[in-house]
């Protein structure tokens, strides 16, 4: 499933994301600029992560709604 396959790539983009922000607070002297923009871009994924989501979740409900028929 093409969908499901986007999401689990999604999931992993945000946690390299997430690891990423880890190691840039943990240096001696963390740059802001470059906290922000990491942080901007997990936020981002994380709102495509739930849009697909609820994508997936419809095209599920609409799936087995035909074969209820």
């Amino acid at each position: 499933m093409a969908m499901q396959e986007h999401v689990d790539s999604l999931r992993s983009k945000h946690a390299r994301l997430e690891q990423q922000i880890h190691d840039e607070m943990n240096r001696p002297l963390p740059d802001p600029a470059m906290l922000s923009r990491l942080k901007k871009e997990k936020l981002r994924i994380k709102e495509e992560i739930e849009r697909s989501d609820v994508h997936l979740i419809a095209l599920t409900v609409t799936r087995n709604a035909r074969r209820l028929h």
